[in-house]
């Protein structure tokens, strides 16, 4: 897929990383669509189409393994690559990713993360499809 026909949608709670997120995905022309919340990201989501969508596992109002759940028995979205992400020790041991795998996600990393290695994920996830 080439850049220009790429497209993201973002459900981060943290403004600082997701516009920066944004940004650097903007110099890579890159579309990108953010939300701030699970309930906010789920309305923003009708009608989008987007290549990849990447979600935070804790946000303020919805445990993103759930929100994961809810986009992956969306017919729109059943096919579409999520990336999740956590800054959570939690899921740092790679038998606790599985709960992600489970839920529908196509990759499980841990922040803090680099942009490169981010942009790697979504590639090679964009070029299986």
């Amino acid at each position: 897929m080439k850049t220009a026909e790429l497209s993201l949608f973002i459900i981060e709670d943290d403004p600082h990383f997701r516009e920066t997120l944004i940004d650097v995905m903007a110099l890579r022309g890159v579309t990108v669509t953010a939300a701030g919340s699970g309930t906010e990201g789920l309305k923003a989501l009708k009608g989008q189409k987007p290549s990849v969508i990447i979600l935070d596992v804790q946000l303020p109002d919805i445990h993103g393994l759930d929100l994961c759940k809810v986009i992956k028995r969306s017919e729109p979205f059943k096919n579409t690559p999520v990336i999740m992400l956590s800054a959570s020790t939690r899921y740092s041991d790679p038998r606790d990713r599985v709960e992600g795998i489970l839920a529908g996600a196509s990759a499980f990393l841990s922040k803090p993360i680099t942009m490169e290695k981010l942009w790697d994920e979504i590639e090679a996830l964009t070029q299986r499809r």
